[in-house]
């Protein structure tokens, strides 16, 4: 009895073993995880964040045909390129996506993206919201969404002058179209205030955890936490929500 068991048992270790053989030669593939927000509000600061503390995330690199700022480098924070040459690129099917935003254009390059998740790794994109409805129409299921609400106008005006990039027409600009943006609040799938920004990055990291947990079907003790965490975040912050985004579109600036 005692020799069956043990041969059960070393039998349930073999195919354990090969199982894990064969999951660490196919990696999953990767998803794509979307931070939108108006300019100003942090969506580029917690991309960072995320991006010097996760090694498993990779950035999305856009496309614009914006002017350069003095504190960017190119192909790191954009890839710049002319108008000309982003109309070539989008007529030959290079971008994934692509939107004009304050009247300049971006887009996300489809073959790095492609390239990555392939590989496993998770994509991070700092697109806006047209960007990501485009998203949703690929590859809907890939796709997990945050959108970063500044914690009101008066402060996403004091964080715009305070990086001094922008004229305060340009800022206007912003600002106004800040209004707009906001607006598209309910497409996605997980809303954040940034009143805080370490808190905001912890929240923006327990949607990621969830979000992986949920794409690799992980069943385990810490995966099924990971779930439940987002899950109580979207539970805890959604009624709190459509009053901020009310005060955020009535508020002057």
């Amino acid at each position: 009895m005692k020799r069956a068991k043990k041969k059960k048992a070393a039998k349930r270790a073999k195919k354990s073993a090969r199982s894990a053989k064969r999951t660490a030669r196919t990696p999953r593939r990767g998803l794509m995880f979307v931070l939108s927000s108006p300019s100003g509000a942090g969506k580029t600061t917690l991309t960072r964040l995320l991006l010097e503390q996760d090694k498993r995330a990779r950035l999305s690199v856009s496309v614009t045909t914006r002017e350069r700022r003095p504190s960017e480098v190119d192909g790191v924070h954009y890839t710049f390129v002319d108008r000309k040459t982003f109309i070539a690129m989008r007529d030959a099917g290079e971008l994934l996506e692509w939107a004009e935003v304050h009247g300049n254009l971006y887009a996300t390059p489809r073959f790095a993206v492609e390239k990555h998740l392939a590989a496993g790794h998770d994509v991070i994109f700092d697109i806006d919201w047209q960007g990501t409805l485009q998203l949703y129409e690929q590859a809907r299921k890939d796709v997990t969404s945050v959108f970063i609400l500044p914690p009101s106008m008066a402060e996403l005006r004091t964080r715009l002058s305070r990086r001094a990039e922008d004229d305060e027409a340009t800022i206007r600009k912003r600002l106004k179209n800040a209004v707009e943006e906001i607006g598209h609040w309910k497409e996605y799938d997980y809303v954040l205030a940034n009143n805080d920004l370490n808190r905001c990055f912890s929240e923006v990291k327990t949607v990621l955890a969830g979000a992986r947990a949920q794409a690799a079907g992980n069943r385990s003790a810490r995966g099924r936490r990971a779930m439940a965490n987002a899950r109580k975040l979207l539970r805890d912050q959604q009624p709190k929500l459509a009053a901020l985004v009310k005060r955020l579109q009535t508020e002057k600036i």
